[in-house]
């Protein structure tokens, strides 16, 4: 139950930003969605956490004491039999009988008891083996929601993504109708040629198609996101373009962190403790077994003419003390428990191994979210720089100091700059997200 007092930490933790959202969404407004509420609604509705979550229950149903050996098992049983006979008779003094339909009769019932003492151990290790199988069940769900939460924030932030380019779109065009409506004024004054009329309606039609294809992948992303989320997004909805990096992380402490959190390493521990009971449990087969039996039953006989008795009845309470050893089982058991071994010990290889490939995984990941970082920051500056070269390049092109294909270069450099800085921004909040998950702390930060 550990993880699911955890998910429900984790939903309480977006618990006020969730009943904001289902309120403006109530209002049948224009949405905002943040991060948090996205969050919130992939973890009330998505599939594929909400079939995590039923099979965690699965194995605390099989972790529970009803499954584990532990308790006897009580059977009830009942009989009737009826004969009707022809038969033919001859006594130890000479004489003879015969009975034609003779009728007889018996009835019983019982109820009856079996409990294990003694098995070896083995469904002490099988129990607790149970237990172990439950925790990873926990982990593998927990593996689910981490996956899931990181596929919900990468389809979040390209929506993201997608709503400030269209923005950048549609201001390029607003620049380029300008930059017409200036072109038919001046050839209306003979201050230019009806060629730069044509050239600012080609990049019109240009930047309206750039707008259109923007604008369905926009809505393409928008259902990508409420997919995720269980299709559980109403109306129209936007989301949050603002990006706030988590400046305090430290590579060691998250280092230490990976040791600690890793889900694929606390997986692969739990196969180790598994198998560790997996062995004992084979072993408890060089062990004899020890059981219980107890028997309460009724018996009624309704014997026909030809018997001695007619009736008998028997009620009565039996008991036993059973031990089975099995002294050769033809090998069987010490080969189960030499691959038991086996596998025991391929787990702790793999172990080391996973490590090995974990610890890889998040300098490689640390890197490249250090990297996508400095490049948002270069991109930033990039910014600036495209701004203040359209400025002057526009305020030459009212002047007629240019003409309009350096202005033109000069607006398509700067959409080129805005579209890039997008994409680095998100690139380093995803980076960032990659982060987190490889060390295990995906679920206990706000993002």
């Amino acid at each position: 139950m550990q993880l699911l007092n955890n998910m429900s930490r984790l939903k309480y933790k977006y618990l006020l930003c969730f009943a904001a959202l289902l309120l403006v969404i109530k209002l049948g407004s224009q949405n905002k969605l943040t991060p948090s509420e996205a969050i919130t609604l992939a973890l009330e509705n998505n599939y594929g956490i909400k079939v995590a979550k039923n099979t965690v229950e699965v194995a605390e149903n099989n972790k529970d004491v009803l499954n584990s050996g532990y308790l006897p098992t009580v059977t009830g049983n009942a009989g009737a039999v009826y004969n009707r006979d022809n038969i033919t008779a001859q006594f130890a003094n000479g004489d003879n009988a015969t009975l034609n339909g003779a009728e007889s009769s018996r009835y019983n019932a019982n109820v009856n008891l079996n409990y294990t003492l003694f098995d070896g151990l083995g469904r002490l290790y099988d129990y607790k083996r149970l237990k172990e199988e439950y925790k990873l069940t926990e982990l593998e769900a927990r593996e689910t929601i981490e996956n899931t939460i990181s596929q919900l924030l990468t389809v979040y932030y390209d929506v993201a993504r997608r709503s400030e380019n269209l923005k950048s779109l549609k201001e390029t065009l607003a620049i380029s109708k300008n930059r017409l409506k200036r072109a038919e004024y001046q050839f209306d004054y003979g201050r230019n040629t009806k060629l730069d009329v044509l050239n600012a309606e080609v990049d019109i039609n240009n930047d309206s198609i750039n707008i259109i294809n923007a604008q369905q992948n926009l809505i393409n992303a928008k259902r990508d996101l409420n997919f995720v989320t269980g299709n559980a997004i109403a109306n129209e909805f936007e989301v949050d373009t603002t990006i706030t990096f988590l400046m305090n992380l430290n590579k060691e402490e998250l280092l230490n962190k990976l040791y600690a959190n890793n889900v694929n390493l606390l997986q692969n521990q739990q196969n180790i403790n598994i198998n560790e009971f997996t062995l004992k449990a084979n072993r408890s087969g060089y062990l004899p077994s020890i059981g219980l039996t107890g028997t309460y039953g009724w018996n009624e006989n309704n014997n026909n003419a030809a018997a001695f008795v007619a009736v008998s009845t028997n009620v009565g309470l039996s008991g036993g003390l059973n031990l089975t050893w099995n002294l050769f089982d033809g090998g069987s058991t010490i080969t189960q428990v030499k691959n038991a071994k086996i596998n025991l010990e391929n787990q702790k290889l793999q172990q080391e191994e996973l490590r090995l490939d974990i610890e890889r995984n998040f300098n490689n990941t640390w890197d490249d979210y250090q990297n996508k970082l400095k490049i948002y920051r270069v991109q930033e500056e990039n910014i600036k720089t495209a701004k203040n070269n359209f400025l002057r390049t526009e305020e030459k092109f009212k002047l007629g100091q240019i003409i309009s294909i350096e202005f033109r270069q000069a607006q398509l450099n700067l959409l080129t700059a805005e579209l890039s800085r997008n994409q680095a921004k998100y690139d380093a909040k995803l980076a960032e997200i990659a982060v987190l998950q490889i060390c295990g702390e995906l679920l206990n930060v706000e993002l």
